[in-house]
């Protein structure tokens, strides 16, 4: 206390200047109506300034929150698409009763680890079978198919990428339902792969889509990239070959949607009684 005192005595000159000077200062701005509205003004931009920069900050600190509610709120409008429900349809008496079954739900995760620099590439999600994810899954992003589920934890599971040499996806060209094969390339380039055996009797077009086909593991119509070049028939000349532009980014996957098929367990069961059967 006696330090501080003495500290206010040895500089008691300045305190009060500074005293005269705000007190001056506010009865100038205080009675003068020009000052007054100049400040008042000049405090509120700074002020506005302000509070644009922590909202900013704010903004980018909750953008973790903010993907995760936009990918939660994708996955439930992409349960309500008309492609993941089928048509029960009953024809009695001329009378047409048509009722919509839900066949595919959607399950959002995250990607947490991902490569695409090997011949064999994977994606680790961050929800396991505690969330309904099982082995054999589709696996989708908003741009397009990412590939399907291979391993399943309680939390996580790992996802046998497009860009692996096993994926081989039932594709068809989007605009005229010619189907064929889709698979990753032999050169490695994650951003395009190859669809083949399509019937020499289909026109395709550079730049058109290629989709899933209904005899994928994924819904029709799931985008898989666009035509980029056509390749001449060989050997028999009865199949064309195109490379596909991939539609989806792999370098950039954040979040992605499991697909859980509600109907199945209905197919696999009769397609091994099929296979019996033979």
């Amino acid at each position: 206390m006696r330090n501080l005192l003495i500290f206010i005595t040895k500089y008691n000159a300045f305190f009060l200047f500074v005293i005269f000077e705000v007190s001056s200062l506010i009865i100038y701005v205080k009675y003068n109506s020009f000052q007054k509205a100049t400040f008042i003004n000049s405090t509120n931009t700074v002020t506005a300034g302000l509070y644009t920069r922590v909202s900013e900050l704010n903004s980018y600190l909750s953008l973790k929150e903010v993907n995760d509610s936009l990918a939660r709120e994708n996955a439930t409008l992409r349960n309500q698409l008309k492609t993941s429900f089928f048509v029960d349809t009953v024809n009695k008496r001329s009378v047409i009763d048509s009722a919509y079954k839900q066949q595919y739900q959607y399950i959002q995760a995250k990607v947490i680890d991902n490569s695409i620099n090997q011949r064999n590439n994977y994606l680790t999600l961050n929800m396991g079978s505690d969330k309904g994810i099982d082995k054999g899954m589709g696996v989708i992003s908003s741009s397009g198919v990412v590939g399907k589920v291979l391993f399943v934890s309680r939390h996580f599971a790992v996802v046998q990428s497009l860009l692996h040499k096993e994926t081989i996806i039932s594709a068809m060209l989007a605009d005229t339902k010619d189907q064929g094969s889709f698979k990753w390339g032999d050169d490695m380039d994650p951003h395009s792969g190859l669809l083949y055996d399509v019937s020499n009797n289909a026109r395709p077009k550079l730049g058109e889509w290629v989709v899933t086909s209904d005899q994928s593991l994924w819904p029709a119509g799931v985008r898989i990239g666009t035509i980029s070049n056509l390749h001449s028939t060989k050997g028999d000349g009865l199949f064309l070959n195109m490379d596909v532009k991939l539609s989806v980014d792999f370098s950039k996957l954040q979040y992605v949607y499991v697909i859980y098929n509600k109907m199945a367990l209905e197919q696999k069961g009769l397609e091994a009684q099929e296979k019996k059967d033979e």
